[in-house]
C-alpha cells in the first residue's frame, strides 16, 4: 500500500508541470494572436 501511494505522488508531478506548461502555451499563444490582430509587437 504504502508503494502505491509514494508512486502516485512521484507520477503526480510531471502530469502538474504539464498541465502548467500548457496554461502557460495557451496564454502565449492567445497573446501572440492578439499582438498580430492589433498589428504589434509581442513584447
Amino acid at each position: 500500500m504504502q508503494t502505491l501511494i509514494y508512486g502516485s505522488y512521484v507520477l503526480i508531478w510531471p502530469i502538474l508541470t504539464l498541465g502548467v506548461l500548457a496554461l502557460i502555451c495557451r496564454a502565449v499563444l492567445r497573446d501572440t494572436r492578439a499582438a498580430k490582430e492589433e498589428k504589434r509587437d509581442l513584447v
